[in-house]
Order: structure tokens, then C-alpha cells, then sequence
């Protein structure tokens, strides 16, 4: 099929051959007709297929058909997507097929001055592209006017669920009419997300292109088994014997990602990483110079796991393999994009061989272990964790000493009444997206648990009800009257 047959008007069909395309991909050529008619559009398609022109090639037809003489413009379309990067992915992408109509679109979120932001819609607006925090801010203060929104669009579904999201997308229907188009777009398909699908979607049309989180057929993955101590020394030989251009690292945590830039940089190897803790600026200059060329090696966390489109990605290297199977197969569908060859490569050590496990079982595939590398895995065993040295202060003389005592770490989990609470359940909720996303209504959870002790109540996390919370680091007083003082988690919500 060509774009020709998809019935799309002429302004855009032109943008459309300017960018070099000519035939759309499966998820287009499925999810466009449907959307042409005004139905709603649940689709299910891995990331790397094209979603985006299925959904902004459709609005912009509309648009261009229904066009107004009214002077002042009127939001018509809203889409809401989980991260910034990806706002300013689908902004740019509907100014690129709309390049020859006079719709106005523009991307809000959160992390930077408001301002610009604000300058734009009073402008005017077709299209606004937005994260929920930013947009729930805005329409608190009244300024922005979803009364006339025709097409709904939320991306990334399952996205919005692991960080937080649902209940700030919730917030936003209630400022849009009920009468209207919704298109949905998820990579994955839990149970959460399909009860979402039943109360906003209206007889929709399914499109699954690809079956759920199966990985790109032409990736080529293997895995290294190797000791956490080594995977640095590894990241080097690799990234010097193959000789890759563009190379996009994933680590665990924001720490993590920075240690890794700073091996890189020791050695001469230009990197960058970008999470959660970098500004808004400094994450797209990171951006803009990979995908310029000017940095050889990206460091991500799984905030740019989602969304990210960087042209000829050559390699995806998971530095620490995810604690959650499906945001493997997010991670690498990076690479191999476009119908282009990509290569996966994951580093292993003993703490992560379940993990290994659980991915292959996903994939329904082994992914390949390359035996020989200079830095085979020697530690077959989990270490435990080692116990932590805390101070104790004891009344001395009258006089206050702090003494140095060795304390074994407490297993209970806070709010759970439960010990260990699950690897993988607990482990997996430690990761820096919902961390640094966890809800601040349960902030007094760490207080309750460390406030009558006076005790260590050391790192611990608390998940009960519809809201995320995190307990951090809850400490008692010293000694006497004074345990019950109690630093609550610092549960900080980052919007958009």
C-alpha cells in the first residue's frame, strides 16, 4: 500500500514524500482509515513501528478539513505523553507533516519556565502535545481551554501506569468533553491498562500489529556473563573492538549512569548520561549531541527508555539488566528501527541471572552468551548484603558519646508488616522512575515507622493503596524522650 491510498490530503501527503516516505508502515496502514472515520483506536504495537505518524497524520487530516474562519484558535486535538522528551518527539513530528498548513502545535511540560509555554497557547493552538503534571498545573490556574477538544490521545499508556500517571490522566478528562474521538496507544497490555481501555474507549477498533512485547525480529542480542566489578572493564573493550558510532548505555539508577560517563570519560570515550536529576536543558543538549554524533555513548536511565527516536541507533547495551522483563524489550527497541539492523548487548552478573531468566521467558527466545571476553563471570554465589556500621548515641557521664555499633539490617518492609516483601516486587519498585514519581500523600509512612522506636528503620518502601510511597531514610532520635524524632521520606514528585 502507498500513503496515496490512505486518502490523506494533499498538504500532507507532500510533507509525507519530502520526508523520503512512501509506503506506511503496519501500524499506519491499520490504525489511519479507522482513525479517518472518527472511530476510537486501541493500539498495541512495540515501540520503533511508526506510532506516531498513526496517530498525527489522522488529526492533522481532520483539522485540515474542519478548518474555521474564526480568528482566535481553539485546542482541537490533545495528546498526553509520559515524559518530556517524548512531548518534544511528537510536537516535532506533527510540525513536520504540517509544514505546509498554517495548524500551530506546541509541547508543555514540566522542567522549565512556564513562560514560553504560556506565550504559545494564549496565542492560539490546534494541537497542544503535553506531560499530565504541567498540564494539570495549567488548567488549575485556568489557562488553558480543553472545552473543544475533538481527538483525545493518550501514548505510551502502560508508561503512564509504571510511573505514577493514571490518576493525573484521570484529571485532565474531567476537563474534556465526553463526546469525542480517543486514540490509545500502548507497547504493553496489563490488566491495569485494559480496564483503562473499557472506561475510555467506545467500540474501538483494535490494531496489534506485533504480539505484546515481542522484540524487533531483526535485533541481534547477546548476553555477557560477567562480575559486576568487570561490566566497566567490559564497556570499554566492547565499545573500543567494535567500533560502534552511537551507543546507548542503561543502568539502574541515576548514580549508576553517572559512574558509567565517568569511567567513559577516564578512558576518552565521549558519553553523557541523562535521568531524572538533569535539567530539562541539559538532557536535550545530551540529546542533540548524540544524535548529532558529537557523543559516541548515551547513559540512560529508563526515563529515556520510551519515546527517545534517535536515527541509526547501532547498539543498545544494557549495563544493568531491568528487574522488569517488558522494560527490556523497551530498552533495545531503540535500536533497529525503521527496518534497519541493531544490535542488544546485556551484561549479566549473578544478582541479575532470575532477571535473565524472566526476559527470556517474555521473549520466548535464549538470547545467545558469548563464552569467550576477558572478563569471565568468577562469583557464582549472591554475596549477602553486608551489614552496615550505624552510630549509637548513649548518654556517658552526663555527657552525650557517640559510639560506633554493628547492627544487622532490618529485613521488615515499612507498611507491609512483611520481610523482604519479594525480590523482584520490591527491587523492581527501588528503580529511579518510580522513585523519583512516588505519590507525597503517604509522606507520613516513614515517620510512623521510625517514630516510636528510635531505631535505624533503614531504607525501606511502602506501596499501599492507589498512591506510591517511598519511606527513605527514617532515622530515630538520640536516645531518651528524644527517638521520636523521625526524618520522613523525602518523596519528591517530579510532574512531566
Amino acid at each position: 500500500m502507498k500513503f496515496e491510498e490512505l486518502q490523506l490530503h494533499t498538504l500532507l501527503l507532500k510533507a509525507i514524500e519530502e520526508e523520503g516516505y512512501t509506503e506506511p508502515s503496519p501500524i499506519q496502514e491499520e490504525a489511519i482509515p479507522p482513525a479517518l472515520e472518527g472511530r476510537d483506536v486501541l493500539g498495541c504495537a512495540q515501540t520503533g513501528t511508526g506510532k506516531t505518524a498513526a496517530f498525527s497524520l489522522p488529526i492533522l487530516n481532520r483539522l485540515l478539513e474542519n478548518q474555521t474562519t474564526s480568528k482566535k484558535r481553539k485546542i482541537k486535538a490533545l495528546i498526553l505523553t509520559p515524559t518530556r522528551e517524548l512531548a518534544v518527539q511528537i510536537a516535532e513530528s506533527f510540525q513536520t507533516y504540517g509544514k505546509h498548513t498554517h495548524l500551530r502545535t506546541t509541547a508543555i511540560f514540566g522542567g522549565v519556565s512556564a513562560k514560553p509555554q504560556l506565550c504559545a497557547i494564549r496565542d492560539g493552538l490546534d494541537v497542544l502535545v503535553a506531560t499530565p503534571g504541567r498540564l494539570n498545573d495549567l488548567l488549575d490556574q485556568h489557562e488553558v481551554d480543553l472545552r473543544y477538544v475533538e481527538t483525545f490521545v493518550l501514548d505510551e499508556a502502560d508508561r503512564m501506569l509504571d510511573m505514577g500517571f493514571i490518576n493525573d490522566v484521570r484529571r485532565v478528562l474531567k476537563w474534556i468533553p465526553h463526546n469525542r474521538q480517543t486514540l490509545f496507544f500502548s507497547a504493553t497490555m496489563p490488566t491495569e491498562i485494559e480496564n483503562l481501555v473499557k472506561e475510555l474507549l467506545k467500540n474501538p477498533v483494535k490494531v496489534e500489529v506485533t504480539p505484546v512485547s515481542s522484540t524487533v525480529d531483526l535485533i541481534e542480542q547477546c548476553v555477557y556473563l560477567v562480575d559486576k566489578e568487570n561490566k566497566k572493564h567490559l564497556l570499554v573493550d566492547i565499545l573500543r573492538d567494535q567500533k560502534f558510532k552511537s551507543v546507548l548505555v542503561f543502568t539502574r539508577t541515576k548514580h549508576g549512569a553517572d559512574k558509567v560517563v565517568k569511567d567513559l570519560d577516564r578512558v576518552h570515550i565521549s558519553a553523557a548520561a541523562i535521568h531524572g536529576n538533569k535539567s530539562q536543558g541539559a538532557r536535550q543538549t545530551a540529546l542533540n549531541n548524540f544524535k548529532s554524533g558529537e557523543l559516541q555513548v548515551l547513559v540512560a536511565t529508563d526515563i529515556a527508555a520510551r519515546g527517545i527516536d534517535i536515527d541509526s541507533l547501532e547498539c543498545v547495551i544494557n549495563y544493568d539488566l531491568p528487574n522488569i522483563s517488558e522494560t527490556y524489550v523497551h530498552r533495545i527497541g531503540r535500536t533497529g528501527r525503521a527496518g534497519l539492523d541493531g544490535r542488544a548487548i546485556a551484561f549479566c552478573d549473578i544478582s541479575e541471572k532470575e532477571y535473565l531468566e524472566d526476559i527470556e521467558k517474555l521473549i520466548k527466545k535464549e538470547i545467545p552468551v558469548v563464552e569467550e571476553h576477558k572478563y569471565p563471570m568468577q562469583i557464582f554465589v549472591v554475596p549477602p548484603k553486608e551489614e552496615r556500621k550505624r552510630p549509637v548515641t548513649r548518654s556517658v557521664g552526663g555527657s552525650k558519646e557517640a559510639k560506633t555499633e554493628h547492627k544487622p539490617n532490618r529485613a521488615k518492609s515499612a507498611g507491609t508488616g512483611k520481610t523482604g516483601g519479594g525480590k523482584k516486587y520490591s527491587e523492581g519498585r527501588r528503580s529511579e522512575t518510580q522513585l523519583s514519581l512516588s505519590g507525597d500523600k503517604k509522606k507520613t509512612a516513614g515517620a510512623k515507622s521510625g517514630g516510636k522506636s528510635g531505631g535505624y528503620a533503614g531504607k525501606s518502601s511502602s506501596y499501599g493503596g492507589k498512591s506510591s510511597s517511598y519511606a527513605g531514610k527514617s532515622s530515630g532520635g538520640t536516645g531518651g524522650r528524644s527517638g521520636g524524632r523521625s526524618s520522613a521520606g523525602r518523596s519528591s514528585v517530579k510532574k512531566g
